[in-house]
């Protein structure tokens, strides 16, 4: 599987100091790197070994993607984890723990990788760690200041603590890629459309790549494509509202509606699928970000609350909630891209991809002349390509270059996002 870069050059460079690290890695033509994600799903931790050429300036030539692997999460944490991401039931002991275990599970995603690609753990440069995000606050609060007065403070969280994954691989980790951005004034996400101009972008074509994890995310590619003409933002809820329904109303024995074939048998209600659309978020201006704490336990209670008052059964409720989904994101294309752009092609990646009924309403809903494909369709697993992705940031920041896009996040000016655990 193998792609060419559209953005080579135009980028700062840092000041390297005298450390040998970053002269080796940056001498070096052919690197070996491992993405790390765990996403807003809660449904495991992916990892991708990703070999990266380079010409002799240092640009990005030729990405392969030599070997993905996908660890679930096992019902324990994944409980762990949900309550971290609620005010209401998030413990600071719990936090703190957690901060720390689930980096166990990111050792042993790397280890497992290791062992299926067949390569030694020596041939591998360097680990770039999403982390596990447990709160996204871009939009600010007010905080104490250090002269009295109050603050404006956009924050976020993903916990895993990259020393931990040190420790355990031996490896160099690159981790906490969002915290920049947002001091440089951005909404730290999303972040991966830079990646997805890497792989994506077409001369002939503009394009979307639409993620559907937990949250939904499109990047927008215009045809011949460079930095200053990318754009991204969060459309919405993905799989995040329609898996809290299935958890609540089976106890928690299941987590998500296999191939969306519970929806398949429901009716949906417009009605309340317009309900839920008259919502500030859908109606504001990219750029824009959200989570958890915005589409959550919470928000899916409510839904189900008037989906109970409306006498639908889950299967209904199912139906409505997953036409919500496909309606954000076709409404988003349609409000916000293409008075702007014109698109040939959306690639659907993430784990809504799987669910087919989500993949028929989108299609159903999409303008004519937009074809609904799959980032597999161009060599790209669906659910690796987040994994690939933050490989590909974690290269950038290596290499000294910014791995920001401000047009998309919203910051001041491009940066160089990350810390590195050496």
């Amino acid at each position: 599987m193998t792609y060419s870069s559209g953005l080579a050059g135009g980028c700062e460079w840092m000041d390297t100091g005298s450390y040998p690290m970053w002269e080796q890695y940056r001498l070096k033509r052919e690197h070996y790197i491992i993405g790390l994600m765990s996403g807003t799903s809660l449904d495991g931790t992916d990892a991708a070994l990703v070999r990266i050429l380079t010409d002799d300036s240092g640009a990005l030539q030729k990405t392969d993607l030599v070997d993905f692997v996908c660890v679930p999460y096992s019902n324990e944490l994944r409980e762990v984890l949900i309550r971290l991401c609620s005010p209401e039931t998030a413990r600071v002991d719990e936090l703190t723990a957690a901060h720390f275990g689930v980096s166990e599970w990111y050792a042993h995603s790397v280890r497992e990788l290791i062992r299926s690609s067949g390569i030694s753990s020596g041939q591998v440069d360097a680990i770039s760690m999403h982390g596990q995000t447990v709160w996204h606050a871009p939009v600010a609060s007010a905080f104490p200041g250090p002269v009295g007065e109050s603050l404006p403070v956009v924050s976020t969280l993903q916990i895993g603590e990259c020393a931990v994954v040190r420790e355990r691989t031996g490896l160099p980790v690159i981790g906490n890629l969002r915290a920049r951005d947002m001091a440089a004034g951005g909404e730290g996400a999303p972040l991966t459309p830079y990646a997805d101009a890497l792989m994506f972008c077409s001369p002939e074509e503009g394009r979307l790549v639409q993620n559907i994890g937990g949250i939904g995310n499109v990047t927008v590619l215009p045809s011949a494509s460079s930095k200053e003409g990318i754009s991204a933002f969060d459309t919405g809820p993905g799989n995040m509202v329609m898996d809290a329904i299935v958890r609540e109303a089976t106890g928690g024995r299941q987590h998500y509606d296999p191939n969306g074939s519970m929806a398949a048998q429901g009716k949906l209600d417009q009605e309340l699928v317009e309900l839920c659309l008259d919502d500030d978020y859908f109606k504001r201006l990219p750029p824009k970000s959200t989570g958890r704490e915005m589409y959550g336990e919470a928000y899916a209670a409510r839904l189900m609350e008037m989906a109970a008052v409306r006498s639908l059964s889950l299967e209904d409720t199912l139906a409505t909630a997953t036409c919500l989904t496909a309606e954000t994101i076709v409404r988003a294309v349609k409000d916000f891209i293409l008075p702007k752009v014109h698109i040939s092609a959306m690639l659907a990646c993430g784990g809504g991809t799987s669910n087919a009924t989500l993949m028929e309403m989108i299609r159903q809903r999409l303008p004519e002349g937009i074809r609904l494909e799959r980032t597999a369709d161009y060599g790209i697993p669906d659910d690796a390509r987040e994994a690939i992705g933050f490989a590909l940031l974690g290269h950038e920041a290596l290499m000294g270059r910014t791995n920001t896009l401000p047009a998309v996040t919203g910051a001041k000016h491009a940066v160089i996002s990350g810390h590195l655990t050496l």
